[in-house]
């Protein structure tokens, strides 16, 4: 009983220092490019509001309350394509 209570006790201090670990290389760590720089300046159209955004190599995507997706270019942050959520 006491060898499986210790074994317990070494997975789970194994399974924290290895979540701390991931935590820290994610938002604290020198990892380059692993959390995506946002834009600057993000000129939605009149009348929406953002409630998600997401980023890829050379474009990003913004989710508005009203149900659309806005896609726009990352160098030049012009408006690519709407897409209307149903």
């Amino acid at each position: 009983m006491t060898g499986l209570t210790l074994v317990m006790i070494v997975g789970f201090v194994t399974i924290v220092t290895l979540l701390i670990v991931r935590f820290n290389d994610v938002f604290g760590g020198d990892t380059g490019s692993a959390i995506p720089s946002l834009p600057d300046q993000i000129t939605l159209p009149e009348g929406e509001t953002a409630t998600a955004f997401t980023r890829a190599e050379n474009w990003f995507a913004i989710v508005t309350e009203s149900g659309k997706i806005l896609i726009y270019d990352a160098e030049t942050g012009a408006l690519r394509q709407t897409v209307e959520v149903e």
